[in-house]
């Protein structure tokens, strides 16, 4: 490996260790030559949102543009152009290893250039084509990674467990959401428990909102529920990473249940001691092992 393309993958895994804490952890336990890969697809997705959601203070057009531009160096690399990029080289070696889908990645951009755009989704299928892009086809891009025996059987849980994860992330989030113009929680779950998005707005965690973010947890539940059993059709060197990030993920939703569904007060984070002791579990449980679904 060229030293280029090595510090490449070191750009992506500092990236992957700053921002994406849970699923970092997690990412520790496969073995050495996957995490790098791991890496790549994480610092290629938290790129491309670093462009949508930390532009905040330019003008959609001028963001819109930014994307533009690194979404055309990337496609410029998977043409075999030489490209001036410090992540790149290390995504456009991963999807070459394991030839993964173009198809996942084009869709992936599509729904980062719609964060630019569209701060609401008038129903819960208009939400999940969002996701479809940003979540569902993350799961599939890092499915040839993790690797199968059954690759066909594995692809659906693989997508639900991409879903599963993205919710999770926008009950914690709600509040940082707000603060970009932002709900990913759809018009039709507000209007089924009659919450306006003024209510939200005021960040007060009343019994409405609560009854809101309550159904919000049991339907991410049900995509963990559906995901759950792919875990155990992955190569048994990354079974222990998936159970770790399931229990991790899952485990926010138990601190926001224990919270009393209130996602304004403080941001709803796993301790510390608990992450250890699933990572540990997750090492010692046996390969081919059931993983248990969120109650």
């Amino acid at each position: 490996m060229s030293d280029d393309l090595s510090a490449s993958y070191e750009r992506c895994r500092e990236l992957h260790r700053r921002h994406g804490r849970t699923y970092y952890l997690a990412t520790r336990l496969l073995p050495t030559w996957k995490r790098r890969h791991v890496h790549a697809l994480y610092g290629f997705t938290r790129y491309a949102d670093e462009i949508v959601d930390r532009t905040e203070d330019l003008p959609p057009a001028e963001r819109a543009a930014l994307l533009n531009e690194w979404s055309e160096r990337f496609l410029a690399g998977l043409r075999g152009e030489p490209i001036d990029d410090p992540l790149l080289p290390a995504v456009l070696h991963t999807i070459a290893v394991f030839d993964l889908d173009l198809a996942d990645f084009d869709a992936f951009l599509r729904s980062m250039a719609m964060d630019l755009t569209v701060t609401s989704y008038d129903t819960y299928d208009d939400l999940l084509g969002y996701m479809e892009g940003s979540a569902a086809v993350i799961g599939t891009m890092m499915l040839p990674i993790l690797g199968s025996p059954d690759p066909v059987a594995a692809r659906e849980p693989a997508r639900q467990l991409g879903l599963a994860f993205q919710l999770t992330n926008f009950i914690r989030d709600v509040a940082e959401d707000l603060d970009r113009g932002r709900t990913y929680l759809p018009d039709d779950h507000l209007a089924r428990f009659g919450v306006s998005r003024e209510e939200l707005q005021r960040r007060v965690a009343t019994p409405k909102i609560k009854d809101l973010i309550r159904y919000e947890v049991s339907v991410a539940k049900d995509h963990y529920r559906r995901a759950a059993p792919g875990i155990p059709m992955l190569q048994p060197a990354s079974q222990a990473c998936m159970r770790t990030a399931f229990r991790l993920y899952g485990g926010i939703l138990d601190e926001v249940v224990a919270a009393d569904y209130d996602v304004f007060t403080r941001r709803a984070t796993v301790p510390n001691p608990r992450r250890a002791s699933v990572a540990i579990r997750s090492i010692l449980t046996r390969p081919g092992t059931p993983v248990e679904v969120l109650a």
